[in-house]
C-alpha cells in the first residue's frame, strides 16, 4: 500500500503544480494602473500640453489645500447632495448607520477617475466586509454621474455635489489654474458636465467618516494622477 501511495505522489505534485499555474494573477494595483496611464499620456501628448498640466498641478499644490482641508479628527460638515434622479441626500445620512468611505472624483471625462472608480468597485466587497459603506461624490450633474456609474458598472452610490458646495465645505475645491483652464473649457467641455461656468473641481480626496461624523482617515492629493489605494482604504476601515 505504501508503494502504491508513493507512486501517486508525483501525480499529486503535478496536479498541484497545474492548479497553482492556473491560479489567476492578482490584478495590478491602482497605483500601477495610474502610472501606466500617465506614462502613456506623456508619450502621446504634445509637449505644450504636458507642460500646461504639470504647471496646473504645481499651481494647485501651491494653494496648500492638502494642509488646510478637513483632517483626521475634524467633524465632517453637512451638506445636500443629489442622487441619480435628483432627489436630495443629506451628507450626514451617509454615516448614520456606520462608517462611510467618501471618494471624490472629478468627472466621467477623466480617465484617471474611471480607473479609480473601477478599482473601488473591485474592492467593494472588501470595503463592505470591513464594515463600511462606499459612496462616490462628483461635481458632475446627476445625469452625467449616472452615465459614469453605468459605464463603469458601479454597484455603489454616486452622488452629485452641485457647484462643489460640499467640496468647498471640506476645503478641497479649487478654481482651475490659468495654465490649464482653456483645455478644460474647450477640449473637455467642463461646463456641460458640471452645469456651470465656475471652472472648479475637487481634489482627488478620500475620507472615512465614522458613525459620529468624525473624520477618521484622509487621503488628499493635489496631483490628479494619484489616488487612494483601495487596499489602504480597506486597511483603514478595518482599523476603526
Amino acid at each position: 500500500m505504501i508503494r502504491s501511495f508513493l507512486a501517486l505522489v508525483p501525480l499529486f505534485a503535478t496536479c498541484c503544480a497545474s492548479s497553482l499555474a492556473a491560479e489567476p494573477a492578482a490584478p495590478p494595483s491602482l497605483r500601477t494602473q495610474l502610472e501606466e496611464l500617465s506614462a502613456g499620456f506623456a508619450d502621446k501628448a504634445p509637449p505644450a500640453m504636458r507642460e500646461a498640466f504639470a504647471q496646473g498641478i504645481a499651481d494647485v499644490r501651491a494653494l496648500g489645500l492638502e494642509a488646510s482641508a478637513k483632517q483626521v479628527g475634524d467633524r465632517a460638515p453637512d451638506g445636500v447632495l443629489l442622487n441619480a434622479v435628483e432627489v436630495p441626500v443629506e451628507f450626514s445620512s451617509l454615516w448614520a448607520d456606520g462608517p462611510v468611505v467618501v471618494s471624490f472624483y472629478r468627472g466621467g471625462w477623466c480617465p484617471y477617475c474611471n480607473l479609480q472608480l473601477r478599482a473601488l468597485q473591485a474592492s467593494l466587497e472588501s470595503i463592505e466586509g470591513a464594515g463600511a459603506k462606499l459612496v462616490a461624490i462628483t461635481p458632475e450633474q446627476p445625469q452625467k454621474a449616472q452615465e459614469t456609474a453605468s459605464k463603469n458598472s458601479l454597484a455603489f452610490q454616486v452622488l452629485s455635489d452641485k457647484d462643489n458646495q460640499l467640496a468647498k465645505a471640506l476645503g478641497i475645491a479649487f478654481t482651475l489654474p490659468e495654465a490649464i483652464r482653456p483645455i478644460y473649457r474647450e477640449r473637455i467641455g467642463l461646463a456641460a458636465y458640471n452645469g456651470n461656468d465656475d471652472d472648479e473641481l475637487p481634489l482627488a480626496a478620500t475620507f472615512i467618516i465614522d458613525r459620529t461624523g468624525e473624520i477618521r482617515w484622509v487621503y488628499l492629493e493635489s496631483d490628479y494622477k494619484q489616488r487612494a489605494e483601495p487596499a489602504d482604504i480597506v486597511a483603514a476601515v478595518e482599523a476603526l
